[in-house]
């Protein structure tokens, strides 16, 4: 009877709400279905004109990436394509054109890999570093943003520099562009106005860009590095047998040079973490690998980055007395199970320590999505994330700067957030390369 009366009661479509309340609107949600208690895992609403089912906790994860409930086939509105993902990428198949299409992307599950987009990432970072003495400023926001453009680059055999008329032809501005592109991308995803229309537009750069890199390359006109990301694309045969076109190949390429970039979001909020909380610095200076780790696991569960993950219903579904009939959307509430106190106990405490008492379990913490990352829609660079932010979080720790008078506040409205001003930092003071450079687990193994 509880689950008719759920059905029979009228929604108002929360798509103006969503824009509004930003991250906080699907916790706020459930929580308002529970008279505010906050105890339920499964709430009805309607967005953008259709029945949606929202869903929490660890078992619902298992619900939402089993495929026989939730499909990705036409999820995925098309503003997300255009900026995000691009269109026909991978996180829009299903099923055998879904696994066939993964595994251009599974080496990236692979020790050796990982450990190699880190060594480029952290050489691109001691490099860079060792010139920020000499300038009065620095927003580590932009300067994360070009070191780990030029490090997952070097990885994956994409040049930076192009021959077409009215590219940089200066290494230093070329890696600035297509950085300031791959940011764009991220931060324009899910918003309206200039933000939107600037990602769209550097999207459609950068596709054509690496379409025509691609080209070259099967024309060989360009060499493409053995084992590089950019060779596999160029390779790669989908279910049909058919090579991907040069603008699909140029998608599943920015689907791993985006999200690198986008770690530029973890280490703004890394620094935020260690100014808020100093007695952490200790720890990680000493290049632990496991408080390295566990530092890592915090930043992505306590700092807000993806609000939930979405998908269809691919049929008539009940979830904890909630239904949704099949074409509905079903949501997974990626902020509140990383903040859930039944899950974390003090969600709101920034405490690494947590991941050293309790491992992290797949299905628990969902910065990047739950399930299997091998053959399901988890996301194949987790490891490299947690790697990258491991590797430069160490690093900040070491590296001494003042931190001038800012706005550190992180809203929760827009999505994505960061703190405002990118997280300045002055009068740095780097130490010896070879103290920062001290190796620490690099992501390997989690």
């Amino acid at each position: 009877m509880d689950a008719l009366r759920h059905l029979a009661r009228p929604l108002t479509d929360q798509t103006l709400s969503l824009i509004a309340g930003g991250y906080s609107w699907l916790p706020q949600r459930m929580r308002e279905s529970t008279g505010g208690t906050g105890t339920d895992r499964a709430v009805r609403i309607r967005l953008m004109g259709r029945p949606a089912l929202a869903v929490r906790g660890p078992d619902a994860v298992r619900f939402f990436y089993d495929e026989r409930n939730v499909r990705r086939h036409g999820a995925i509105p098309e503003p997300v394509q255009a900026t995000l993902f691009g269109h026909g990428a991978v996180h829009t198949l299903d099923g055998e054109t879904h696994r066939d299409r993964k595994k251009l992307f599974l080496p990236l599950l692979h020790a050796d890999r990982i450990a190699g987009v880190v060594d480029e990432v952290a050489a691109a970072w001691d490099e860079a570093a060792a010139g920020w003495a000499e300038r009065e400023r620095v927003v580590l926001f932009d300067e994360a943003g070009l070191v780990l453009t030029r490090g997952v680059c070097r990885w994956a055999g994409v040049p930076l520099t192009d021959a077409h008329a009215g590219a940089p032809a200066d290494a230093h501005a070329a890696a600035e562009a297509v950085a300031r592109d791959l940011i764009a991308m991220v931060d324009g995803f899910a918003t309206l106005g200039p933000r939107h229309w600037r990602a769209r537009r550097a999207r459609g750069r950068q596709e054509e860009r690496l379409a025509r890199l691609v080209r070259d390359v099967r024309s060989g006109r360009v060499q493409a590095p053995a084992g590089s990301m950019l060779e596999r694309a160029v390779l790669h045969r989908d279910a049909t047998g058919e090579a991907l076109t040069p603008r699909t190949a140029a998608v599943e390429v920015l689907n791993v040079l985006r999200p690198t970039a986008a770690v530029s979001w973890f280490v703004a909020f890394a620094a935020h973490a260690l100014h808020r909380r100093p007695e952490v610095r200790a720890r990680l200076r000493e290049g632990d690998a496991a408080h390295a780790a566990a530092f890592a696991h915090e930043v992505r569960r306590f700092y807000p980055f993806a609000p939930f993950l979405g998908g269809l219903a691919a049929r008539d579904l009940s979830w904890h007395g909630r239904s949704v009939p099949a074409g509905g959307m079903v949501l997974l509430d990626v902020y509140g199970q990383n903040h859930d106190a039944d899950l974390w106990g003090d969600p709101y405490a920034f405490r690494p320590r947590r991941f050293l008492e309790h491992p992290a379990e797949r299905d628990e913490l969902i910065p990047q999505g739950g399930g299997d990352p091998w053959s399901g829609h988890r996301c194949p660079g987790e490891g490299i994330v947690l790697g990258l932010l491991e590797a430069l979080a160490v690093r900040l720790a070491r590296l001494e700067y003042d931190v001038p008078e800012q706005d550190l506040r992180v809203p929760l409205r827009g999505v994505p957030t960061r703190p405002r001003s990118g997280f300045v930092v002055s009068g740095v003071r780097p130490p010896d390369r070879t103290t920062w450079a001290a190796p620490v687990g690099a992501g390997l193994g989690h």
